[in-house]
């Protein structure tokens, strides 16, 4: 770990605080007419979310941590468990449904993640940004609705509910954002 200035902190940077592990998410330099300049920085657990707001004096010292980002392939769901394996020693990594989240239902067979590790320790999974699904429930359009940019709801293929554009039908395929989970195109 390398030790860095209270100042020299950014979004991004993830560091050792109060025994966890932080990222950095909005940091603002102050400086106040009377006494000396510091850092506004708000935080985020890496591993249970919660957010802080502390501030670092640029004479302060915080450890900077490096996290490994891996690629891992999506094999299949095991119980609660989802499997991935490396892609470059082809080792099986088992991780609990519940660490990946809601996104969870967005993995596919073979999809590529990467995975954060702390040390040999996974702390997070990222999923691509977007991913192409196909339309399984669609309401019928309603006419005369179409003064506003209006959307109705679907259902995709793997039961998550989002709003698309009204010349979306059933059995189409679209490219959702897995991050907002919003509609952002159809797929070509």
């Amino acid at each position: 770990m390398a030790k860095i200035n209270g100042n020299e902190i950014r979004p991004g940077t993830v560091i050792e605080h109060q025994g966890g592990l932080w990222v950095a998410v909005k940091t603002n330099t102050v400086k106040p007419g009377k006494g000396g300049a510091y850092n506004q920085v708000e935080l985020k657990n890496l591993v249970t979310g919660t957010k802080l707001n502390e501030r670092f004096r640029s004479d302060e010292k915080v450890d900077e941590t490096r996290l490994d980002l891996k690629d891992f392939s999506y094999l299949y769901e095991q119980g609660d468990q989802l499997v991935f394996m490396d892609t470059e020693s082809y080792e099986q990594l088992e991780l609990a449904k519940d660490f990946v989240g809601d996104r969870a239902a967005f993995l596919q067979d073979g999809m590529m993640v990467t995975v954060r590790l702390y040390g040999e320790k996974p702390i997070g999974v990222a999923l691509p940004d977007q991913v192409t699904l196909a339309i399984t429930e669609a309401d019928p359009v309603v006419k005369g609705q179409t003064a506003a940019s209006s959307y109705k709801p679907a259902v995709l293929e793997n039961g998550i509910r989002i709003l698309v554009p009204p010349f979306i039908s059933s059995g189409e395929r679209v490219i959702v954002d897995t991050n907002e989970l919003t509609y952002v195109r159809r797929a070509d």
